[in-house]
């Protein structure tokens, strides 16, 4: 089982880091390879892009065991694609972010459904991906990836793996497509969830933000 924030969950973590801290800040030169570095880690995985030209093992794009709910390491990322290259780009900035994320909400559901008694199965994976999809769907995103030369070039030069153009293209289409989609079923007030809360979701989007921030901000001042 795969982690659980889709596209357009990462889209407004996006979004929050440049409303609230603002892209200097965080020692982002180009917030469109930024975005689309929070999206890179699940371009070859499979699910998000289906028609991709190759496919990389989830454990591998988001260095990670594969479990029921895996938990990126994203410390071990930023050690060896962060703080030993001489030159980081904001696509890894973003890849970065996005195991972040992935991350935080993940070990949160863990926990969560521990203390409610679920057990990894059936009802959890149908529960926990109703839930995701619909958290969602609450959220007001409008930023789109912007295919142009300098997104081509960066994600030729990712470092993890070469993303080649003809991918870059089909992740942007798809990453458009839910933005529509999201803005053309949003979701007002509070859900009615089937497993997780209202509470939950707000918790760990605030952790995750606050490490993502954390992070660039440590970052920027070396820079």
């Amino acid at each position: 089982m795969v982690g659980m924030p889709s596209w357009n969950i990462h889209t407004a973590h996006v979004e929050r880091l440049l409303r609230e801290e603002g892209a200097r800040a965080l020692g982002i030169r180009d917030e469109n390879a930024f975005l689309m570095g929070n999206l890179a880690p699940d371009i070859y995985v499979g699910y998000m892009v289906p028609d991709t030209t190759y496919r990389i093992d989830y454990k591998l794009t988001h260095q990670a065991l594969r479990e029921h709910i895996p938990l990126p390491s994203y410390d071990e990322f930023w050690n060896f694609y962060v703080v030993r290259q001489e030159h980081v780009s904001d696509l890894t900035l973003g890849a970065w972010a996005h195991l972040v994320a992935d991350h935080v909400y993940n070990a949160h559901t863990r926990r969560y459904l521990e203390h409610i008694g679920v057990a990894p199965g059936e009802r959890a994976r149908v529960g926990k991906q109703a839930d995701f999809a619909l958290f969602g769907r609450t959220l007001d995103i409008s930023l789109k990836p912007r295919v142009d030369e300098a997104l081509v070039e960066a994600c030729a030069a990712f470092p993890p793996y070469t993303i080649l153009e003809r991918d870059v293209r089909a992740a942007a289409a798809a990453a458009s497509r839910i933005v529509d989609e999201n803005r053309a079923k949003h979701v007002e007030g509070e859900p009615a969830y089937q497993l997780l809360s209202a509470a939950f979701f707000e918790t760990a989007r605030d952790e995750a933000h606050a490490t993502i921030v954390r992070g660039l901000r440590a970052y920027a001042s070396r820079a």
